[in-house]
């Protein structure tokens, strides 16, 4: 009898896959059943592409996916969980911090816990002497916010399940909230490659790259592994970066870059349907379906618009743009598209509001740096911000003939 052999996977539903993980690293059968059986029915080739191209190790199980990314840029503030709804407010230092004590108290808390008694357990963790510099009693309608977009970020991650009750009466100080915990997911939330407990260095910064370090870097001991640890970072990098710019890379990633970019991008692009596009000062994987990215450009509103406007005015620049002088000519462009704009970005004042958003948006993508000029705070456009260069039109006449 003649041995069969495993069928290679669709490419197209592999892909889709891919993409599925990308966008939601951690699913559940419950609440996502047809991405969660795509990607269990890819699980194989997912799990060896990612182990061997990212270091990322994709876990799954009868109830929960997980991609355990890691970034390849640790220290990159430009993409921070946002809230959900219009606003989308950034998480801060703050609100990360209640992120951690709250998946801690979770971590000992029964199958059901309420939101008061969470917040009773996190305010208890906040007192902690390393916390210092972190107030946290719960006093005010802000505090009560911040650990409520934390629960919300929860509820979305499938962490806790809402059984009974309102967020926005707790906030209110009118009533409380009841959730279930699911252990599996909860369990699924640490990613570094290493435990925080195994890392003795007392600096925020160095402990931050060991928790996120790839697990070959500790046994940089041949040249094959030293290869395999900057093939992770550099192709972590390609998926996760709007752009990878040469002159932020180290001297031997730009040298194995160079020697296999075509063999980086090439395998990439088969896995996710991303496209390279490279340039002299680096390279941007784009996505033809613009769905694998949080951040997007141009983006509809009033918002939208104004980052629009001012890459255009960044991007023929000759040099850094003060921000002043990028208030001022937001001022102007509120007058010129008043029809357009909304009646709060009009008014006068709100130009500094806007224009941060716009850095904002504008430096996640990669687009733009800070600078200064003559100790003035300033913003300089990085290369690809040139794709957002507005030319004068031209006219051609044909032989013989009329404009």
């Amino acid at each position: 009898m003649v041995g069969s052999s495993t069928p290679a996977p669709d490419p197209k539903r592999l892909q889709r896959a891919a993409r599925v993980l990308l966008r939601r690293p951690l699913l559940r059968a419950s609440g996502d059943d047809a991405d969660f059986r795509l990607v269990r029915e890819h699980a194989a080739p997912l799990r060896d592409w990612f182990d061997r191209n990212t270091g990322w190790a994709l876990h799954v199980d009868a109830e929960t996916v997980r991609l355990r990314k890691v970034p390849g840029d640790p220290h990159d503030p430009t993409h921070p969980a946002r809230e959900e709804g219009r606003g989308r407010l950034a998480f801060d230092r703050r609100r990360y911090v209640l992120l951690c004590l709250s998946l801690a108290v979770l971590e000992r808390a029964e199958a059901q816990i309420a939101l008061g008694r969470l917040s009773e357990q996190v305010i208890l963790e906040a007192a902690a002497p390393e916390l210092e510099d972190i107030a946290f009693t719960l006093t005010t309608r802000d505090e009560r916010l911040d650990l409520v977009a934390v629960v919300r970020l929860l509820l979305r991650l499938g962490v806790l399940d809402r059984v009974a009750g309102d967020e926005d009466a707790f906030v209110r100080s009118s009533g409380d909230v009841l959730y279930d915990v699911d252990r599996r997911v909860l369990a699924g939330m640490l990613v570094g490659a290493r435990g925080p407990s195994t890392i003795t260095d007392n600096d925020p910064g160095a402990r931050l790259r060991s928790l996120a370090e790839d697990s070959v870097a500790h046994h940089l001991d041949s040249d094959d592994l030293r290869n395999t640890a900057v093939r992770h970072r550099l192709t972590r990098r390609l998926i996760d970066d709007p752009v990878l710019y040469y002159d932020a890379l180290t001297d031997a990633e730009r040298a194995y870059l160079t020697s296999q970019r075509g063999a980086l991008t090439r395998r990439i692009t088969e896995l996710t349907g991303l496209v390279p596009e490279v340039r002299a000062e680096g390279i941007a994987m784009v996505d033809p379906d613009d769905d694998l990215t949080d951040v997007r450009m141009p983006e509809q509103g009033t918002q939208g618009h104004a980052t629009l406007l001012l890459a255009e005015h960044l991007a023929a620049a000759e040099g850094p743009v003060t921000l002043d002088d990028l208030y001022a000519r937001t001022r102007e462009l509120a007058v010129e598209h008043a029809s357009y704009w909304s009646k709060s970005a009009r008014t006068p004042g709100n130009e500094p509001e806007l224009v941060a958003q716009a850095l904002d948006r504008l430096r996640a993508l990669g687009l733009v740096e800070p600078a200064t000029v003559d100790g003035r705070a300033a913003v300089a456009g990085r290369p690809a911000l040139a794709r957002y260069a507005v030319a004068a039109p031209t006219v051609t006449t044909p032989k013989g003939g009329t404009p």
